[in-house]
């Protein structure tokens, strides 16, 4: 026997009957052979922790653009607060926590660059119909590794689409995940939030601070731990109604303060302008894109496709370097202008 059978093996004798086992995994679009010392899932997680398009994360907005400070999330370090938070329910609920790593570490592969509102560009430019989700599961099927996929399991991709929005996932472990992303976003954007200068503790509404917690620690604690004792008790992943409409709540009070504040977004404009204007001369000039985005007519998709893969894919700082290199004359670059005279 495998150490990879062995795992299998254990995860059939000590996860839940309710859990979604490696071994019962719907498989892969192209057959592979087994690992031999990993699991699926454990492969899964594996490729996407060793994808560019993880790497990238790093270099994309969470909510703060461009933050001067080393201690504001970026997509990246959202993505490890969620796995970690799926992976705390998950274990709590003898669900398989490999699979709920994958998706995590998955789940926003195909976020744009500039936060959601590089997303509102590729909806205005390209389709009203982009999601990061969807995007996220083209990354894994389409886009890595030159076009021919990371090749996951049917499990950790239906995770990645349905992670957001009213989306429901198949495994109860794709379930957490969803759960793990709104817990996590909602706490860590408060606290960038707080450490911007935006907001204050004493801002949030007093009701939600005495029910959830008086500080993120503890609000992060009572969210888990109703989502934890909710799904054991009702046999899915849920959490109890006044938790989780307080979350909700929460989550009301960022979109009024926070997430549509202009002193928190004020240069969120300049960014869809520029990724706006990027999309534009890319559809005229296609072939300036890099060869893996320019070089895809035989696959029959059309340069709006191509062009709109090329920019949710960038980063901030490549996609502030693009534009520059294009529509700067280098002898602006690094210009300013000098202080007005006082008469």
């Amino acid at each position: 026997m495998s150490i990879r059978e062995q795992l299998e093996l254990r995860e059939r004798e000590v996860l839940s009957p309710l859990a979604q086992c490696a071994a019962d995994s719907r498989g892969r679009a192209r057959a592979e052979e087994g690992c031999e010392y990993r699991t699926a899932y454990q492969r899964d997680r594996d490729r996407i922790v060793h994808a560019k398009s993880f790497r990238r994360l790093m270099h994309k907005t969470q909510v703060f653009l461009s933050p001067e400070a080393d201690h504001y999330r970026t997509r990246l370090t959202h993505t490890l607060e969620v796995m970690q938070i799926a992976r705390t329910a998950a274990r709590a609920l003898f669900l398989n926590e490999d699979l709920c790593e994958a998706i995590a570490l998955g789940h926003d592969l195909g976020h744009t660059p500039f936060g959601h509102s590089g997303e509102d560009v590729l909806r205005m430019c390209y389709s009203p119909d982009f999601s990061h989700a969807a995007q996220s599961l083209r990354v894994v099927d389409r886009l890595e590794r030159g076009g021919a996929g990371l090749n996951l399991t049917w499990e950790v991709r239906d995770g990645i689409r349905m992670h957001t929005g009213s989306d429901i996932a198949a495994t109860l472990e794709g379930r957490i995940v969803k759960f793990a992303d709104r817990i996590a976003y909602i706490n860590h954007d408060i606290d960038d939030a707080c450490r911007a200068g935006v907001l204050r503790e004493s801002d949030i509404p007093s009701d939600l601070r005495q029910l959830l917690g008086e500080s993120h620690k503890l609000r992060i604690d009572t969210m888990v731990t109703s989502l934890i004792r909710e799904s054991a008790r009702v046999g899915d992943i849920a959490m109890d109604a006044e938790i989780g409409n307080a979350m909700l709540a929460l989550r009301a009070f960022l979109f009024d303060r926070v997430y549509l504040n202009p002193d928190a977004k004020q240069d969120e404009d300049k960014a869809k302008t520029m990724l706006s204007e990027l999309y534009e001369y890319f559809l005229v000039h296609p072939e300036r894109m890099p060869a893996e985005f320019s070089e895809r007519e035989e696959d029959g998709e059309d340069t709006a496709r191509r062009v709109c893969d090329y920019i949710a894919g960038m980063t901030d700082r490549y996609a502030i370097r693009l534009y520059t290199d294009i529509h700067i004359p280098k002898k602006f670059r690094g210009y300013s202008a000098p202080a007005p005279e006082i008469e």
